[in-house]
C-alpha cells in the first residue's frame, strides 16, 4: 500500500505542476500550450486516484473510462467532472494537432477553471481516502 500511496502522490504533485505551468502559459499569450497543461493536470489527478487501487493504462482513453466507470458512474465524484475531461481532452486534442486551431484566452481561461475545480475534487478525495486508511491503521 505504501508504494501506492506514493505513487498517487507524486501523480496529484504533476497535476498541480500542471496547473502552475497552465497558469504562467496563460500569462505569456501561449493559450494553445496552456490547454494542453489544463488538460494534464486532470489527467495526472485521475491516475493519482487509480494509484491506490494499483490502476494504470498505456493510454489515456483507457485511463479515461476507467476513471468514469469506477468513479464518476459509481457517484464517487459528481457527474460534471464527466464533461470536465470530455471538454479538456477535446481542446488539447485540437490545439495539439489542429495546426490552424485558434483558442482564445477566456476558453483557456474557463478550461484552467475546470481542471482546477476538478484537481480539487481529487484532492478531497485523496485526503479523505488517506483519512480513513490511518483510522484503519493501514
Amino acid at each position: 500500500m505504501e508504494h501506492a500511496k506514493d505513487m498517487s502522490k507524486y501523480r496529484y504533485e504533476q497535476a498541480l505542476q500542471c496547473l502552475q505551468s497552465s497558469k504562467a502559459l496563460i500569462s505569456l499569450d501561449d493559450y494553445k500550450g496552456a490547454a494542453n497543461r489544463s488538460y494534464y493536470g486532470v489527467f495526472h489527478a485521475m491516475r493519482s486516484v487509480m494509484a491506490l487501487s494499483n490502476v494504470d493504462f498505456g493510454n489515456h482513453g483507457q485511463v479515461i473510462g476507467y476513471f468514469r466507470k469506477s468513479y464518476i458512474k459509481t457517484e464517487i465524484f459528481p457527474k460534471e467532472m464527466s464533461r470536465i475531461i470530455d471538454t479538456l481532452f477535446k481542446e488539447r486534442n485540437k490545439c495539439d494537432y489542429d495546426d490552424f486551431y485558434v483558442i482564445n484566452k477566456e476558453d483557456v481561461t474557463n478550461q484552467l477553471s475546470s481542471a482546477e475545480y476538478f484537481i480539487s475534487e481529487i484532492n478531497k478525495y485523496l485526503v479523505n481516502f488517506q483519512s480513513e486508511n490511518e483510522a484503519k491503521g493501514k
